[in-house]
């Protein structure tokens, strides 16, 4: 699939690249510099794989509840939040944000490679909740503006001053609605770049030319087009989990150090435990003594590690394997090679020194904590 940005990432001379079955940017001028302008400035990315799923109707809430591991319906309007929808043995079908649009009006936001397990998951166990389920992927573009100068190239195209202030003043995870460069916009100050920012859901058509806007105005303070590599290389320094490398079918959230996201404690009407698909798995887990902990790696050298690389406990050729690195690159912000890794327990206190596989070649690391980048 094509995003309705297609035309304007040839016209940069972006390379493209598959992914969850669109063809999406994967850089322009060269992910350093995209990296550090989101780092210092501001960069523009486009999202629009990502799906939006829209719950509407008086059981919106109370469904989601059921559906989801978190307490949905406690949201308040114009508040985001993190969450996950899991199986019935609590492995993890997808990492989602979801916006509390309205009182009977939700949206959530599900990665491009899940978003029909979502949308087919959500649509059974919506079954009965007096709800409405509308998958708006593909009528929907999501534009994010990234960096320590995005409030002011955003605010900048909203030409209502109470708007602006408005979306100048929003709270981080909430929403607002705004005209922005003459496209009405859901802007959420929400973000995966461990920056201030903002992520714009507007029409499919009115995409283009918001994009070309967002990049005229923010030109003069340094905000430039962003790929995908420069995303993952933000994300992976904030520490910010990636489903596929971090969280998968067979983890639970506890496994990734995300158990806060789950809420067991949610009640019916008459203060009864609320049972949620994977409630029982899942509160098993959260007494249970893990197997593995996601840690972060620092590489004490030169080579950094990747994805299904194994960890072992150091150097020495009969070093034991203790865990397997989901996410690696070098860093461009603190200049050395860092990872993430799920860890025996035994071995994943900070301060530990480990030794990652990198091609036959064992690279001594660090374990430290997570982030490894938090903006000032």
């Amino acid at each position: 699939m094509l995003s309705p940005l297609h035309a304007e990432h040839e016209a940069l001379g972006a390379t493209m690249t598959p992914f969850a079955g669109w063809l999406m940017p994967l850089r322009y001028a060269g992910d350093l510099a995209e990296h550090q302008a989101v780092r210092t400035a501001a960069g523009l990315f486009d999202l629009s794989h990502m799906g939006e799923l829209h719950v509407d109707g008086p059981g919106a809430g109370a469904g989601l509840d059921r559906a989801l591991v978190g307490n949905i319906s406690g949201l308040a309007v114009g508040r985001a939040r993190y969450t996950m929808i899991v199986a019935e043995d609590g492995g993890i079908l997808d990492d989602l944000i979801v916006y509390r649009l309205a009182d009977a009006s939700f949206l959530v936001v599900a990665n491009a490679a899940n978003v029909a397990v979502v949308r087919d998951a959500l649509a059974e166990r919506l079954a009965g909740a007096d709800a409405s389920l509308t998958d708006r992927t593909l009528e929907t573009a999501l534009v994010a503006v990234q960096g320590p100068r995005a409030a002011e190239v955003v605010t900048g195209l909203v030409a209502d001053p109470d708007e602006a202030a408005a979306v100048r003043d929003v709270r981080y995870y909430a929403a607002v609605r705004a005209t922005v460069a003459g496209v009405p916009a859901l802007v959420a100050r929400t973000g995966y770049t461990g920056e201030d920012g903002f992520e714009l859901f507007v029409p499919a058509d009115a995409a283009p030319g918001l994009w070309r806007d967002l990049l005229e105005a923010g030109r003069p303070v340094g905000l430039v087009p962003a790929g995908l590599s420069a995303r993952d290389s933000l994300r992976l320094e904030a520490g910010m989990p990636l489903y596929g490398n971090e969280l998968d079918r067979t983890t639970a959230p506890h496994d990734a150090g995300l158990g806060r996201v789950v809420r067991l404690d949610k009640t019916t009407p008459d203060g009864e435990p609320l049972p949620f698909v994977g409630r029982e798995a899942l509160a098993a887990r959260a007494h249970a003594t893990p197997s593995r902990v996601l840690v972060g790696l620092v590489g004490l050298g030169r080579r950094a590690a990747r994805h299904g690389h194994e960890v072992l406990t150091g150097t020495a050729a009969d070093a034991a394997t203790v865990g397997r690195v989901t996410s690696g690159a070098p860093s461009p912000t603190l200049g050395t090679p860092i990872a993430m890794a799920y860890v025996t327990p035994e071995v994943s206190a900070p301060g530990t020194e480990l030794a990652v596989d990198v091609r036959g070649r064992r690279e001594p690391v660090r374990v430290v904590e997570l982030p490894f980048y938090r903006r000032s």
